[in-house]
Parts: structure tokens; C-alpha cells; sequence
């Protein structure tokens, strides 16, 4: 096939998908699409839930193997949409609709190298996987297919990148902290605030600083995000309730910091996860040596995605731009993803690539 009828057909599929809506834990429709897709082109699909991947048909055991991934779900649109979200509109290079950047471009594109690259000869396996819940870090995505994969030497993920690499992506941790004092009558000055019980932690969530600082993600972020109080203006609040978003680089993991802010504490500290932790791949890895090869800049990420899930080096490479993502009026342009396909293909070349 030429390059030109592999764009077309990615453009197609685009398409569909943007009319079909796949808001996280509601992606059963495009799921079917891909499934059909791949099946279409001769390739065997294997599903579970609403994750649809497809596996080299000359896949080897001693070869090692490359995953090519890219979700399927989107976020629900914001209200300042001036397009239909779910209609896909060509003005121009540029198509609308809400997924097309993220990560609709990647997800389309991806399986089209995936079936150019399938008939090459190649040193390493390929697996292509359009995964589920991406938004949300759902259980029944990424989380869900990998364990029914071959083992994984490393990673492509589709999300819009403007095709530079992001080797490192901060992880994501959320506390919910507790103050305790004791509810009383305001006019008596009964009872202990919690609001007061509180500041001393408020102050020192506000200024401590990581000391570990990432050449690519920077220093590990931490900012108190909402903060809830009382009942009425009357009744001393005996609970003070705050919320802390965490963000971290490839020198912490989640729990070392969870630990650390609990011991540093008066207030109860629990957090809601610690999977989605900050991953970083070596610069000396030959998938990011080629790309630096190729002329492609580096850069660490602060956005989080199915990156954080993987157990195995990574990197995200997709076309579009990660400011588009989640806004009103998201777009990605036809030659970003005509752009995407070669850099793809000329990463991926099996004959100088080998990891």
C-alpha cells in the first residue's frame, strides 16, 4: 500500500470514532469500531472489556517486543464548545471534534504503522493496543489488558507530544488530610476549631520543597487544591477537610512521599492511590537515541497518561498538541498526522533499531 491510502484510511477511522462518543467507562461503541477495523484488515483482534489489541502475526518469543499504545476514550466536553463535539467538522487541514488531539491522531495513526511495519523485516515484536479508561485511570483499562500481553521490552504511547519525545511524565498522588477538633457554640467560644487545628499543616504543605529536582520534570509539585470547613456561622467546625495534589518526578516514589508528609503531619493523611507514579525512560535507550538521531528534542512532560501504568520504558510520541487536549473546539491537522507517519516509520525502521 502507499502512504497516501494509509492516511486515508487513518482519517476515516478518525472520523467514526469523533461520531461516536466514548467518554471514559463508556467506550463499548468505539471499542467495536477498532475491533472491526483491525479485523478488516485481516488482523487478529483480541479484547478485554474495552481494550482491543492486535498482535504481530510473526510474532517470535526470542524477539523482544514493542508496544504501540494509544487510548480510546475521551474527556466529556466543556460547555464553550461552538462545534458539535461529536460531529466531525474538516475546515481547511484542520479536523474537529472532541478526541481528535487526544489521542485520536496517535490512535489512528499508530494502527496504520502497525500495518506497514507488520510485512517489514524487523528485529522485535510489534503489539498494538487501543486501550480503555485512559482519563480516568480506570481498573478496566491499560491496567486490565497488560497482564494479558507478552512481555513488553518497551513502549510507544500516541499521546499528542507535536512528535518530540517526552521521556519522563510526572506521577500523580491525591491526599485527603483531616483536621480534628471539637464542634461548640460560637457565642461561647466552646469547642476547639479545626480550622485553627489545621494551619500549622497548611503551612507547612505551603512551604516545604522537594529537594530532589529533575533536569526534564523539575522539582516534585504539591498544592492544596480545596479546602472545607462548618456547617453554619454558629457551630465551631470540629472537621477541617483538605485536598492536596501531587505531583512528582522519577526521583520519588509516591508512597516515600506519602510517608514522609504523614510523619510531618498533626492532621490524618490518607491517600486515594499510589499507582500512578512519575516514569522516566534512559536517555541511552536506543528508541530515544534514534530519535535524537532523527533531530527530535527530548522534554519531559507534565501531563499524566497510561504511561504511568507501564512497568517497562516508555515514551510518548503523538501527533497534535497537549494544550488543544481537553479544551472547546479540539483539533488536530491532516498533516500532523501525514508528519507523525513518517517520523514513525523512521523511528521504527527494523533494520537499525534494535533494544
Amino acid at each position: 500500500m502507499m502512504k497516501e491510502e494509509f492516511l486515508e484510511d487513518a482519517v476515516d477511522l478518525l472520523k467514526r470514532l469523533i461520531a461516536t462518543p466514548s467518554v471514559s467507562r463508556q467506550e463499548t461503541e468505539a471499542a467495536d469500531i477498532m475491533q472491526r477495523q483491525m479485523e478488516s484488515y485481516g488482523l487478529t483482534s483480541r479484547r478485554e472489556a474495552n481494550n482491543v489489541w492486535t498482535i504481530d502475526p510473526g510474532f517470535t518469543a526470542s524477539r523482544p517486543t514493542l508496544l504501540l499504545n494509544a487510548h480510546i476514550d475521551t474527556v466529556k466536553p466543556v460547555d464553550s464548545w461552538r462545534r458539535m463535539p461529536f460531529t466531525p467538522t474538516l475546515e481547511g487541514d484542520r479536523l474537529y471534534g472532541l478526541g481528535s488531539n487526544d489521542c485520536g491522531g496517535g490512535l489512528v495513526t499508530l494502527l496504520q504503522v502497525f500495518r506497514a511495519l507488520v510485512p517489514l523485516e524487523r528485529n522485535y515484536n510489534l503489539i498494538y493496543l487501543a486501550s480503555a479508561e485512559e482519563e480516568v485511570s480506570g481498573a478496566n483499562g491499560i491496567r486490565r489488558a497488560l497482564p494479558l500481553l507478552p512481555k513488553i521490552a518497551a513502549a510507544i504511547v500516541g499521546e499528542p507530544t507535536g512528535m518530540q519525545p517526552a521521556i519522563a511524565e510526572k506521577g500523580l498522588m491525591v491526599l485527603d488530610i483531616t483536621a480534628k477538633g471539637k464542634s461548640g457554640h460560637a457565642a461561647r467560644n466552646e469547642g476547639r476549631n479545626a480550622i485553627y487545628e489545621a494551619l500549622d499543616d497548611l503551612n507547612w504543605l505551603c512551604g516545604y520543597r522537594f529537594e530532589r529536582v529533575s533536569p526534564f520534570l523539575g522539582p516534585t509539585l504539591m498544592n492544596i487544591t480545596m479546602i472545607s470547613a462548618g456547617t453554619q456561622h454558629n457551630v465551631i467546625p470540629d472537621e477541617c477537610h483538605m485536598v492536596v495534589d501531587i505531583r512528582t518526578n522519577e526521583y520519588y516514589d509516591n508512597q516515600e512521599v506519602f510517608e514522609f508528609i504523614r510523619k510531618h503531619l498533626r492532621s490524618e493523611v490518607k491517600a486515594r492511590s499510589f499507582h500512578l507514579r512519575s516514569s522516566h525512560i534512559p536517555e541511552s535507550h536506543p528508541l530515544v537515541r534514534k530519535c535524537v538521531g532523527m533531530g527530535l528534542k527530548p522534554f519531559g512532560s507534565p501531563t499524566l497518561s497510561d504511561q504511568a501504568l507501564m512497568p517497562f520504558p516508555s515514551l510518548k510520541l503523538g501527533p497534535g498538541e497537549s494544550e488543544r487536549s481537553h479544551s472547546a473546539d479540539e483539533f488536530i491537522c491532516l498533516i500532523e498526522i501525514s508528519h507523525a507517519f513518517d517520523v514513525y516509520m523512521q523511528l521504527l525502521n527494523g533494520k537499525d533499531l534494535a533494544f
